[in-house]
């Protein structure tokens, strides 16, 4: 027998009895709980099962208590814990005591560590199956409507007042998310150095935040391409609102019919959505809309390295999601031969993006659930705590990257630009 099992096959703990110690036979579940927690790489938390028995770290520190209410769930949770804890969550069967973004962060960092000797499996697994399935045109369409049609209702509960539903910029920590979501839009219209009268396509618009603020403060011209018809519906509406129908065009259309020659391209929390099959068919895509003098914008979720998109957030929240390394997001770019000029990372502004929508989701969770049901406010709890961990703990990304033609010398000479304030009102 091997030190490891020999550790395995230990009792579970103590438990008192009037007063007395008195030490538990480990069961056959106890047994299973032990490898399920190895598989995490032992983080400090504190597991206990339907029947009682517990696991507690031998420091006795913990940051967080998880309950497993049947067998049936701990068995889904070792043949693949990726898919099955986030269901349990949702369902139920799976309780939390503690802070639940904490719990997830230990879990991350302790999962992956090189000293955890599942993680060399994990990734190999993740990178075998990173590339995921095809981004056809029915299937982007089902997908965005899975997530993006819930209803603009529900989101607007926890998004900023413009349904802006990607990644802030805070000038400041202390920063409101009205303000930050403002400074995200300006941030990008000054990376693109946008002009009066200059055109813009924008692929995927989500509620039309950003082309609108491309026109009313930029003074662009825009044509905005999205597949949700209830974000179109909503962005139509705003620009009927605010007499802008002559300067902003929103189209109920995939991204790969975009037609035309732009002055600037620009997509902001799209590209998770593509998938790496298709990068070379957007690469050829920009090519073929980007004016000679053109520049774009690419806004995206990321990881440091290539791996599978967590199967739970796949299922029940983005289906077909996958996040791109840097290296994959410039493979778009290479073959046209565009020139990347500037390059960001905001994960930190994207944690505290998160922890803003998560109070405000938390204060609406009364209203969330007559909408729907208590497994749905669960299901978003996860996903918007396990995003918030993730950012925190370096397992996602928020890359921007700045590119133009390589043979146009219209690029900025320093990074002064990214000061001033915005060329129209």
């Amino acid at each position: 027998m091997k030190p490891d099992d020999a550790e395995l096959l230990k009792p579970l703990g103590r438990q008192t009895e009037g007063g007395i110690q008195k030490e538990r036979t480990q069961s056959p579940e106890g047994y299973l709980l032990r490898l399920f927690l190895r598989s995490l790489g032992d983080p400090p938390m504190r597991i206990t099962l339907w029947n009682g028995e517990s696991i507690t770290p031998a420091t006795g520190r913990t940051v967080g208590r998880l309950r497993i209410a049947n067998r049936a769930s701990l068995l889904k949770l070792l043949i693949n814990p990726n898919l099955h804890f986030g269901e349990a969550y949702s369902e139920g069967s799976i309780e939390i005591e503690g802070d639940l973004v904490k719990l997830l962060e230990t879990v991350y960092l302790h999962r992956l560590r090189p000293s955890n000797p599942y993680s060399r499996w994990l990734n190999r697994a993740a990178k075998w199956l990173h590339h995921g399935r095809r981004n056809t045109f029915a299937a982007a369409r089902n997908d965005i409507h899975h997530h993006y049609d819930l209803g603009n209702e529900f989101y607007s509960l926890w998004l900023d007042q413009q349904m802006s539903y990607t990644c802030a910029y805070f000038p400041a920590a202390d920063a409101t998310l009205e303000q930050a979501q403002i400074a995200k839009m300006d941030l990008i219209c000054r990376k693109l150095r946008l002009r009066p009268d200059e055109t813009v396509v924008e692929a995927g618009c989500g509620w039309g935040a950003l082309a609108l603020h491309m026109v009313t403060h930029y003074g662009a011209r825009v044509k905005a391409f999205n597949i949700s018809r209830e974000q179109i519906a909503y962005a139509r509406a705003r620009a009927r609102a605010m007499d802008m129908e002559q300067r902003v065009e929103f189209i109920e259309d995939d991204y790969r019919n975009i037609q035309g020659r732009y002055d600037a391209f620009v997509s902001v929390g799209m590209l998770e959505h593509v998938g790496p099959s298709h990068y070379h068919e957007l690469g050829n895509l920009i090519d073929r809309c980007l004016a000679s003098h053109g520049r774009g914008l690419l806004h995206s979720i990321g990881q440091t390295q290539p791996a599978a998109f967590n199967a739970w957030i796949r299922k029940r929240i983005f289906p077909g999601a996958y996040p791109p390394t840097l290296r994959e997001m410039t493979e778009i770019l290479e073959p046209p031969g565009f020139s990347v000029i500037d390059v960001e990372n905001l994960r930190l502004h994207y944690a505290l993006t998160l922890r803003h929508w998560l109070q405000r989701f938390e204060d609406a969770t009364g209203r969330v659930s007559t909408m729907y049901d208590e497994a749905f406010v669960r299901t978003w709890r996860l996903y918007l705590s396990g995003s918030l961990a993730a950012f925190n703990t370096g397992q996602l990304q928020l890359f921007q990257v700045l590119f133009a033609r390589s043979t146009s010398n219209d690029v900025p000479w320093t990074r002064a630009h990214l000061c001033h304030p915005p060329t129209a009102s």
